[in-house]
């Protein structure tokens, strides 16, 4: 029987994570049955490729240089390098088109998961409210729920034969209205690719504002942003007294190895922030920072070049799917593909596994995101091309097997 922490614990479900499925490939790779079955190489949509996409220029050598830093660059401030906050507060004020403190309102964290477990757990006690979207980032439920909080769900629409279109104001204010003090999303959306409007995020600012509400903004996809499309930063609208935003460079620009996040807003939360981190992780990787100096850095036309690359992807993709009559949005930015299954023959938990041990696919689970997209699977498509389009084909030929 289960005690309270068992329980808590097991409700982190993190077998669908990033990188948790490879131990189940290697697992099924024993059974010969299994293995006679692989058609094409494993392709592994639950995270992008690095080997295909790498990591921006000079990212090495920033950190070489980190290194014979020495003790000035490993044992930083607990919120990171005084000195590179200063940059990345420039940089990111450019970016999102309001003034940043690097002194007070920056913190460098262990990746941007590290941001944003320490933002959760600054903003929520044990029986409070919090507002989540649905379908949004796993991560955001589950450390709400680790921390005792209540979700008030609130819905996307993102699929064209959606009622609702775009995101559930309504049951945003009544999630306000019903005491809940806290918003969490992500924008773009993970996984989706939905963009927020302009209107949305100016009435996302104006519902907060009203109720005194904090938000926390997960921006980690929003430089990844595709041709015709534009972008509304929530601290442009909304200021920060009580907002968090998170981005970092581990994944447009290919650098998840390091370990890096940002977080800024709330000088109060901030604060919070980095008194947890004080004795969670100490600090950010103290090498590592400083290849925050590559990051907005990059060379002339770096960016643009990996967003055409990426657009081209998404493009193939959404084409095999939508051909073979799989619903599925276009992502605006980002490089994640949600594709709504038919009725299977299997469950759907069954059917990702299928995909893992027949077709050589890894493909994170629609549950993960909300249990109103149980028949969807979540693709990562930052991949070699080539691969990844091959890849989708098999999903699509394991759709018509299993199909009902």
């Amino acid at each position: 029987m289960l005690d309270a922490i068992d329980r808590k614990f097991a409700a982190l479900a993190t077998d669908n994570a990033p990188g948790q499925e490879v131990r189940q490939v290697a697992a099924d790779l024993t059974g010969k049955m299994i293995g006679e079955k692989f058609d094409g190489r494993l392709v592994d949509f639950s995270h992008g490729d690095v080997d295909a996409f790498l990591p921006a220029p000079n990212s090495f050598e920033a950190f070489e240089q980190g290194v014979r830093d020495g003790g000035k660059q490993a044992y930083t401030e607990y919120r990171g390098s005084r000195d590179i906050r200063e940059v990345v507060a420039e940089r990111l004020a450019a970016f999102t088109g309001a003034p940043i403190s690097g002194d007070q309102q920056v913190i460098l964290t262990p990746g941007t998961q590290g941001a944003l477990f320490l933002a959760v757990a600054s903003t929520v006690a044990a029986g409070d409210k919090v507002a989540i979207v649905q379908p949004d980032y796993f991560a955001n439920r589950k450390l709400v729920q680790f921390f005792g909080g209540e979700i008030v769900p609130v819905q996307l629409g993102y699929l064209d034969e959606d009622e609702l279109k775009g995101l559930d104001l309504a049951a945003l204010e009544a999630a306000f209205e019903a005491d809940a003090r806290l918003f969490i999303f992500s924008n773009p959306n993970n996984p989706t690719g939905a963009v927020y409007s302009a209107d949305e995020i100016e009435q996302i600012a104006a519902l907060a504002k009203r109720f005194g509400a904090t938000v926390i903004a997960d921006q980690l996809y929003s430089r990844l942003l595709y041709s015709g499309n534009t972008y509304t930063h929530l601290r442009a609208k909304a200021g920060d007294d009580n907002l968090i935003t998170i981005m970092g460079p581990s994944k447009t620009e290919s650098l998840s190895g390091y370990r890096l996040g940002v977080a800024f807003g709330s000088e109060k939360i901030i604060q919070r922030m980095e008194k947890l981190q004080a004795i969670v992780s100490l600090r950010a990787p103290g090498y590592n920072q400083a290849v925050l100096h590559t990051w907005f850095a990059e060379p002339a036309g770096w960016m643009e070049e990996r967003i055409r690359l990426h657009q081209a992807i998404r493009d193939d993709l959404v084409t095999i799917f939508r051909s073979a009559n799989l619903p599925v949005a276009i992502p605006k930015a980002g490089s994640y593909l949600f594709p709504k299954l038919p009725e299977l023959r299997v469950a759907p938990k069954e059917f990702v596994a299928l995909l893992r041990q027949q077709a050589n696919v890894i493909v994170t689970p629609g549950s993960e995101f909300s249990p109103r997209t149980l028949t969807s699977v979540r693709l990562n498509y930052s991949q070699d091309r080539a691969a990844a389009v091959a890849a989708a084909k098999r999903i699509v030929s394991m759709v018509e097997t299993y199909a009902r």
